[in-house]
Formats: C-alpha cells, structure tokens, sequence
C-alpha cells in the first residue's frame, strides 16, 4: 500500500470500531487530521496487527516529515540544565513529561491543541491501551505520576503526570506543592527505568491555568533541589511559547 492507501485502510478500521459511517477524504492532510480525530475518540479495546502495522508506518513517516531533534539541536544551555522551544514529540531523549488528565488516557477532544492530544496522537493507540492497563480503572491522583513506553516516539518513555488546576490563576501552597511533586515524581520514575535525561513540559500552565512564571520557578527550583543519583542526568525544559522560553531562560541564565 502507498501512504494514502495505508490511511484509508487505518481509518475504515477505526470508523468500524466506533461504529462510524462517513466519507474518507482524498487528501493527504485531511486524511492524516481524520486518522488522528478517530484516534482520539478511540475506546480501548484489541487491535488487529494489520492495524498497528499499518498505523506505526503512517506515525514512523510523520515523524520524519517533522524531524526528530537530538539534545544538540535547538537547545540553549542553562547551568546544568537544558531550554528548549518546539514540538516535544520530536525529541530524542529518554523519557518526555505528558501534562496528563487524572483519568490518564489522553485527551478525548478530536484534535484538541493540548500536549496530552499531541503526545497520544503521536505515540499511537498502544499509548492508551497501556494506561488503560496500568490504571485498570483508577485515576492519576494530582502530583503523582505513572510511566509507560513511548511507542512511535523517539523518546522512550513517556512519563504521565497530572498537575493542579487552577481555575482562578491564583494557586494555593498545596496546589504549589502539588505541582513541585509533579516533577520530583517524574525524575523519581525516570531514574528508577535507567533514563538519563528528561524532557519536560510547562506542567499546569496553558488548559489547568498555573500562572506561567510561578510554574516555571516552581520547575527549576524543584529540578535544581533534587538530588540526583545519576551526576550525568540531563534535563530539558521544553516550551511551546515565546513567553514561557523567555522565563525559563531568565531562571535558567541562558543567552
């Protein structure tokens, strides 16, 4: 099969699990937004290997059309830490941080812009089947954190931790802490599956509302604190924002 072929082939497969009956675009693009809305709505359940072929092929090629960056390319240095602005299913680093909901399968909303949505829709369903096997039912408690493999990711692990909302903007000191164990419990799971770097999100900023700055000093003062058994472990700080890359590198010292 070509890759329009593949895509019509993963998304007939998926409409029928969901038990949807729609026409498929012709479109490269439109298939590829369709294949990754099925997929967002997707209910656990088995996958044929015909499937998980064919969808692995089409995530393996969009990840080469966006490029797969290394901890060299595109970072800025900051003390013993790392700053970096792009997209975090790119990199290759041992483990990434997916900001997660405490049910802890992804997001649900068909091509929501959210770093849970991009993270699942780039790993592949098998993301989600783990959670759904790991949690069996149960929620992520806020601050805590579980860790499955990354699948069509470059990284190898995807470490899901669920931060505190903040519905007026103006966090209390449990929920302050809260987020401050969202990354030592992150850095504790990492370093228990032999990883040497990290790569983190801007944790409960953005859909949860954590002020941006505060977050962010919370993130570096807790990365900094922590005591680290592997000397050689490196993290990373990955922003999307202009305004986040500018405050983690007033806090990191970058230039």
């Amino acid at each position: 099969m070509d890759r329009l072929e593949n895509l019509d082939f993963c998304i007939r497969y998926l409409m029928r699990q969901n038990g949807i009956d729609a026409d498929v675009p012709t479109t490269l693009k439109d298939r590829q937004l369709l294949l990754r809305a099925l997929m967002n709505v997707w209910q656990p359940q088995p996958l044929s290997e015909e499937f998980l072929w064919a969808q692995d092929a089409e995530l393996q090629a969009q990840l080469q059309d966006k490029g797969i960056v290394t901890l060299e390319e595109g970072t800025t240095p900051g003390n013993t830490l790392l700053l970096y602005q792009g997209d975090i299913t790119c990199l290759r680093v041992d483990a990434i941080v997916n900001a997660a909901n405490s049910m802890g399968l992804g997001c649900w909303h068909p091509l929501h812009k959210c770093i849970d949505n991009a993270i699942h829709s780039a790993a592949g369903l098998q993301l989600r089947q783990e959670c759904h096997r790991l949690l069996a039912g149960s929620e992520i408690a806020t601050g805590e954190a579980i860790i499955t493999p990354a699948y069509n990711l470059p990284a190898r692990y995807v470490v899901h931790t669920v931060g505190p909302i903040i519905p007026d903007g103006l966090p209390t000191y449990e929920q302050e802490e809260q987020l401050a164990n969202c990354y030592l419990n992150s850095l504790r799971l990492a370093e228990a599956n032999g990883c040497h770097s990290i790569a983190f999100c801007c944790i409960s900023t953005g859909e949860f509302h954590f002020p941006n700055r505060r977050a962010a000093e919370i993130a570096v003062a807790t990365v900094r604190q922590y005591e680290f058994k592997d000397k050689r472990f490196t993290v990373v700080f990955n922003v999307f924002k202009d305004i986040d890359h500018d405050i983690y590198r007033q806090l990191l010292g970058a230039h």
